[in-house]
């Protein structure tokens, strides 16, 4: 979450949680989307292909951390 809130949000005053939805509650747009996907890649070593950037996976930092722990348990 930290990546979403300093990177992506810009330090907005207001913290997220692991429920608070990011493209509906307008936290994030889509070119973060793109950024965040990069960082995942990255720092967690998982690829992310087009057709997995959905709201279902990209709806909340709970739901993104459920898809990478899936994405890292599939590397296995």
């Amino acid at each position: 979450m930290s990546f979403i809130q300093h990177e992506l949000m810009g330090n907005q005053a207001d913290p997220i949680s692991k429920d608070d939805d990011l493209l509906g509650g307008g936290h994030i747009d889509s070119m973060g989307i793109m950024r965040l996907v990069a960082f995942l890649e990255t720092e967690f070593g998982v690829s992310v292909p087009p057709e997995d950037v959905t709201i279902e996976n990209f709806e909340t930092p709970r739901t993104i951390a459920d898809y990478v722990q899936a994405a890292c348990r599939g590397r296995s």
